[in-house]
């Protein structure tokens, strides 16, 4: 019985503090060439420890026109790029968040952009639709993604080994009531594709700002560099902490970030600053 409890406790502490890691990528209009590039870094992050792998927003394709993702839109668990997430968590026995990945939605000409998520075994446990939707208009830089997207209406947020995560991508990033909306979290993922432009007046500011002010973790996997369409993206992927310290960062290319994530360390700071037991505001009508 001795024995017994000595073990459960090791396996608590184990998934109290682990390894998670953001990927960083400069997807092409190739699938199958960013899949390979998936998957290498993706094993460059196993083999560093890490049990729990985010992949950045369209990590699978950066098309050369916007339709482009429309064109390789996958059904519900069917579709090669699924396939890959699948075949590819249960390989390394680890957690895939797969950034996000073009699904089929309601409307033909429009997809729905999915965060999709993993566990060790490959099975598909989760999946948010991105909710709010990019757009701007400065300079020469135009972005519209009402016009291939239809957006999502719910939020997602799931209990795993390693304690509760929130689901988010990119631009839901600037909507805090979002955050806010997923309730006490241990873990936020960010999978993302900031604009170079908007990445550098405000990306790791918000970032920030929601691991403070949800006393999380944010783990900001990003694409970050200049794409065959033109486009830059900012990079810049970083795993933050509760206390808004930036634990591991890469400013532009393809490679990882790598960080533990301590949940004593969580709980430690929500009880010397219980900010989220003092929110009394809800919502003004």
């Amino acid at each position: 019985m001795a024995d017994n409890k000595t073990k459960k406790l090791k396996s608590a502490a184990k998934d109290d503090i682990i390894k998670v890691a953001a990927i960083q990528m400069a997807s092409s209009p190739s699938v199958a060439a960013n899949l390979v590039e998936a998957k290498r870094l993706i094993e460059m992050a196993v083999e560093q420890g890490a049990r729990l792998v985010v992949l950045p927003e369209y990590f699978c394709i950066m098309g050369l026109k916007d339709t482009d993702k429309v064109a390789i839109s996958e059904k519900q668990n069917d579709g090669p790029i699924q396939h890959f997430l699948s075949k590819t968590a249960k390989a390394f026995k680890i957690w895939i968040v797969a950034g996000s990945v073009p699904m089929q939605s309601n409307q033909p000409k429009k997809i729905r952009n999915s965060c999709l998520v993993y566990n060790e075994k490959g099975d598909q446990v989760a999946r948010y639709d991105k909710i709010h939707l990019f757009g701007l208009d400065m300079g020469t830089e135009h972005y519209h993604e009402e016009n291939t997207i239809e957006p999502g209406d719910s939020v997602v947020a799931i209990d795993t080994p390693f304690g509760r995560i929130g689901l988010a991508i990119c631009y839901d990033l600037r909507f805090p009531e979002l955050f806010r909306a997923m309730g006490e979290v241990d873990m936020i993922v960010l999978p993302s594709a900031f604009t170079e432009t908007t990445g550098k007046a405000h990306w790791e500011t918000l970032v920030r700002a929601r691991a403070i002010e949800n006393i999380c973790y944010v783990v900001a996997s990003a694409q970050g560099g200049y794409h065959l369409s033109g486009r830059e993206t900012h990079g810049n992927s970083m795993i933050v902490d509760p206390w808004g310290v930036v634990l591991d960062r890469l400013p532009r290319g393809s490679g990882i970030v790598i960080a533990n994530i301590n949940r004593n360390y969580i709980k430690n700071l929500r009880q010397s600053l219980p900010a989220l037991k003092h929110k009394t505001i809800t919502a003004i009508s």
